[in-house]
């Protein structure tokens, strides 16, 4: 072989090699599904504990939550307090005795993963120390714990550019060498399913809060725009379709089903258009005391098949003379289907396509 064929088959090895190790990232196969879970924040807010959160855990596991696929187990804002003189988060040592570790440790125990919280900004939205400037420390920090999901939101970051702030804790993650779900929770103002796959996120906000109600926005203050209903979330989803797919998913927000402001047929309509949305299902409900009804309704492992379905493809609304027209798009797919109408989006029906013939929604 010739030097100069030798010199350019070495470069090509060279070549392959280092593509390979670009696409085997740490975090390159997370979320191939959209992630289920659980989170404190919409039943809890900041009244959360340890002893709440191994609770929690146990009440994944006991109501057939965890066999339904349920995995993660989050505790949002509140669990930090200060960071030492080294520059550490430091969780409250009142609420959290044991220490993180010990927490993940338990629930890790159970067959389920650990997921925390921190903001990009200077502090979390509700004035904890947030995670800016301490991004890589926080990482190896949360690497140490076990943590398997990290929601990471938005509030207090002043000036800071959101495609670069979301990029920077994904790789400070990498960097620390476990796989960690990144959830980018900055709610659709800087049109994250633009850039978030290409940042490394599993999962971005694409709308304000979430609250337990079927249809209607609501300031927080005036001027200060807006938590929204179930309808208005499934509005603003409707034309992101593309973006979602297997490892990068639209997050509608957590769920509400079980937190008692809208009814059971409102919840499993809630329940449902999430999971033809392909969103994350992250409930947010007391697991502990929950009715039989809401129960079957977050285990319902058809509504979770199409959910879960290998292809990823997030459903879509289509006027009501498309939908045959919508449901060919792939002759493979099978379709779930549910109809009803807003204001905003009359006569529409919601179709979910998929790998899987036998499952239908309507």
């Amino acid at each position: 072989m010739s030097t100069r064929r030798f010199v350019l088959v070495m470069l090509a090895i060279i070549i392959f090699a280092l593509s390979l190790v670009a696409q085997d990232t740490v975090s390159a196969k997370l979320a191939l599904t959209p992630p289920m879970g659980w989170n404190s924040w919409n039943k809890f807010a900041c009244n959360v504990s340890e002893d709440m959160i191994r609770e929690m855990a146990d009440a994944m596991v006991k109501s057939g939550m965890k066999d339904a696929g349920y995995q993660y187990v989050v505790i949002d804002d509140c669990w930090q307090v200060t960071r030492d003189e080294n520059g550490n988060i430091v969780a409250d040592p009142q609420r959290f005795p044991s220490g993180i570790k010990a927490l993940a440790d338990y629930v890790h125990s159970l067959g389920l993963k650990f997921g925390i919280y921190s903001d990009a900004g200077s502090k979390t939205c509700a004035g904890r120390p947030g995670g800016l400037g301490h991004e890589y420390q926080d990482a190896v920090q949360y690497a140490a714990w076990g943590v398997d999901y990290l929601k990471y939101d938005w509030c207090n970051t002043t000036t800071q550019d959101a495609k670069a702030s979301y990029a920077n804790i994904r790789a400070a993650l990498d960097a620390a060498g476990r796989p960690i779900v990144l959830s980018i929770c900055e709610w659709g103002k800087a049109q994250p399913w633009l850039w978030g796959k290409e940042v490394g996120g599993n999962l971005w906000r694409t709308t304000g809060d979430i609250q337990d109600r079927w249809a209607g926005k609501k300031e927080w203050k005036p001027g200060d725009c807006c938590s929204y209903g179930v309808v208005d979330i499934i509005d603003a989803e409707a034309d992101l379709y593309s973006y979602a797919g297997p490892g990068h998913w639209n997050d509608p927000d957590m769920l509400e089903v079980g937190n008692g402001g809208m009814t059971d047929v409102e919840y499993r309509s809630h329940f449902s258009l999430w999971a033809i949305l392909a969103a994350p299902l992250i409930a947010g409900n007391d697991l502990r005391s929950m009715r039989p009804e809401i129960r079957h309704i977050l285990t319902n492992k058809e509504v979770i098949a199409i959910n879960q379905d290998p292809l990823g493809m997030q459903g879509r609304a289509c006027p009501k003379a498309a939908t045959v027209k919508c449901g060919r798009s792939n002759s493979r797919t099978g379709v779930a289907r549910w109809s009803f109408s807003t204001a905003a989006r009359p006569h529409r029906t919601w179709l979910s396509l998929g790998e899987r013939s036998d499952i239908r929604i309507t």
